[in-house]
């Protein structure tokens, strides 16, 4: 029989949530135990590296000003990374490719849309900027943009930036304000990261168990156990650790699972996974290494040559992510799809075929746990990390919080987490404050 341990708090889940937590906690003084299923830690945020390229699960981008960021700089975990620029961009309407109009001087240029429709796109643009979010809480995308009265050329334009900043095509369903969010911080620039998302994961492994947490990896969790209270978590393989604050940084489905009376049934029940079909390619060489991202204007689609922006594949090669995204009213038969993605490189990239070193196909990826309804009530009606039915129960992760979406909602959520279990135990033996500097 295993031996059990004991620790002031057990956190379900070694990805970034798991692992940010992890470490405001052990630096405020508490003993942490990371329970992770997997071998490695990183979830979602993991990287495989085969012969000098780095596949991230799909395409990963930081954004700049965004809440996983922040955290990172706060907890003082190094990345480095650079922001993708505009030439070399293009938008794809019924199979040709124009200049994306991502600035002046390739508004005034392209050939996607006429004269009058370039200048309500600037001024809509100028006018996103500016907004409030919480001004479209309760309409969803498709209500908020049939309000706008824009040219049908223009939402085409606004809708596709909806995307590639939510990952959402459910624009029917999408909450307006949530979506609205993500486009303001995706203008203000998203960082493709060097050496792939396992260098964040690497950064706070290493921070969490410097600061004293015990990771341990091949530990699923079976279930939470509580009576009026968390008492800690048993796993798998019989072994309990017993804690009075438990954290569970995984999916709303495993979070129902372990504590299925905790009342998170009826958001599981109510909630649904966003989707993509992603096709990862390492290539020898690009044909075009001037051709560097393409975004579908008319289809779901998305084309990034992220090698040509981050340290992800070896001198004169390039790795590209080509997703379509999935969930919207226009889905194909799943067996069209990656011929499809296919030929949006054929467009953007001729010739790629023969330069193939690896490839990976993703026909349904989650992308994130749960999409953010205008019917839900936005961010605002996803659960609160600190679980009200239970004491000492706190959840974690893309699901959670009224605050942004995909790993932004995820990091904030385990930051907010984490600082509710100092704020509900006795007095922390280090001052919050001064913990991020450890």
């Amino acid at each position: 029989m295993p031996a059990d341990r004991r620790a002031d708090v057990a956190i379900v889940g070694g990805g970034l949530a798991g692992l940010a937590a992890a470490v405001y906690l052990a630096r405020a003084g508490r003993s942490v135990a990371v329970l992770e299923k997997a071998a490695e830690t990183g979830g979602r945020a993991r990287t495989l590296a085969l012969g000098g390229y780095r596949f991230n699960i799909g395409p990963h981008a930081l954004f700049r000003t965004g809440a996983a960021a922040g955290v990172l700089r706060e907890l003082r975990i190094p990345f480095s990374g650079r922001v993708p620029r505009g030439p070399g961009a293009y938008g794809v309407r019924d199979g040709r490719a124009y200049t994306l109009p991502v600035g002046l001087a390739s508004l005034l240029t392209t050939g996607l849309m006429g004269p009058a429709a370039k200048v309500e796109l600037a001024r809509t643009l100028d006018g996103l900027r500016k907004r409030e979010p919480a001004d479209f809480r309760g309409a969803s995308v498709a209500e908020w943009l049939a309000g706008e009265r824009l040219r049908p050329e223009v939402r085409e334009v606004i809708e596709a930036l909806v995307r590639v900043t939510t990952y959402t095509a459910d624009s029917a369903r999408l909450a307006a304000d949530a979506a609205l969010g993500q486009i303001q911080s995706g203008l203000r620039g998203v960082l493709y990261v060097d050496g792939g998302w396992q260098t964040l994961v690497r950064g706070l492994l290493g921070a969490a168990e410097a600061a004293g947490a015990k990771v341990l990896t091949r530990s699923p969790a079976a279930r939470v156990e509580a009576g009026r209270a968390v008492e800690g978590v048993r796993l798998e393989d019989g072994t309990f650790v017993k804690a009075p604050a438990v954290l569970v940084a995984a999916g709303p489905s495993t979070a129902a699972s372990l504590v299925p009376a905790a009342g998170l049934a009826s958001f599981v029940r109510a909630s649904t996974p966003v989707r993509a079909a992603v096709l990862d390619l390492a290539l020898e060489a690009l044909p075009r290494p001037r051709a560097t991202f393409a975004l579908g204007i008319d289809e779901p689609l998305y084309l990034s040559v992220h090698s040509a922006t981050a340290d992800l594949a070896p001198p004169g090669a390039a790795l590209v992510h080509v997703l379509r995204y999935l969930g919207g009213r226009s889905d194909p038969d799943p067996g069209s799809v990656e011929p499809q993605l296919e030929g949006l490189m054929d467009l953007v990239q001729p010739g790629w075929r023969g330069r193939v070193v690896h490839r990976r196909y993703l026909p349904e990826l989650v992308v994130s746990n749960a999409l953010v309804t205008a019917a839900g009530g936005g961010a605002q009606g996803r659960p609160k990390p600190a679980v009200s039915e239970l004491p000492g129960l706190f959840v974690a992760g893309d699901w959670v919080g009224a605050e942004t979406m995909l790993a932004d909602a995820s990091v904030a959520s385990a930051r907010r987490a984490a600082l509710s279990i100092l704020e509900a135990r006795e007095a922390p033996r280090q001052d919050p404050r001064e913990m991020i500097s450890a």
